[in-house]
């Protein structure tokens, strides 16, 4: 299994957001153009298509050596070998999950305040998801948390996180600021043309914010 890799940017799939592009082919791209962190969600598919697309993305991300993991669907990440998984607060809670994928794989914890981070922290997590700091169409269920979690994350949380919600070219260098190291991005890359060219901008606009 491969571990949660110190990178930039952590690229989450969307095929209602994709442009008419497989989400196999999307994370392609996403790998051509230096993805170290590909994150399956999907929310329009059956279980027999995502089980599918999820075995070709495994064989595409082993090849790389790129760590792959599975948003809410424990079974599928099992069922396609992935790296591990990446729960919410509604979805199974992080105890089960460690039972289910053993402590081999990553899992990963949504966190919208600190309390929440604490005890995804005890529990056990490999990483947290620290958001969403901006309004976004991908999470209309719960509204944004702004900057003032993601400094206190930033302060205190001893494991990595990502930070995550609306992060896009023109709020990105903001979230940088403010303490984000790895930021993740949805409809920003996924909406694009230019995959390679669009993370290569959020890579400058990151580096730009840390100076």
């Amino acid at each position: 299994m491969i571990p949660f890799p110190d990178t930039d940017i952590y690229c989450i799939t969307d095929s209602r957001q994709s442009l008419g592009r497989s989400n196999v082919d999307v994370v392609r791209l996403m790998l051509e153009a230096g993805a170290r962190v590909i994150q399956y969600r999907e929310k329009n598919l059956k279980a027999g298509q995502m089980l599918k697309e999820c075995l070709e993305i495994r064989a595409l991300t082993m090849e790389r050596g790129v760590c792959f993991l599975v948003n809410d669907y424990l079974d599928i990440a099992l069922l396609a070998d992935a790296d591990g998984a990446h729960i919410g607060q509604d979805d199974i809670p992080l105890s089960e999950a460690r039972g289910l994928l053993g402590h081999k794989r990553v899992i990963g914890v949504s966190t919208h305040r600190w309390s929440e981070a604490e005890a995804a922290i005890t529990g056990g997590a490999d990483y947290i998801g620290v958001g969403p700091i901006f309004p976004t169409a991908t999470k209309t269920a719960t509204p944004p948390v702004g900057y003032a979690y993601l400094e206190e994350a930033a302060a205190k949380c001893p494991i990595p996180f990502v930070t995550i919600g609306g992060i896009n070219e023109n709020t990105i260098a903001g979230a940088v600021e403010r303490g984000a190291r790895c930021c993740a991005v949805v409809s920003a890359i996924t909406m694009s043309e230019d995959i390679a060219g669009k993370m290569q901008l959020l890579r400058k606009l990151m580096s730009e914010a840390r100076k």
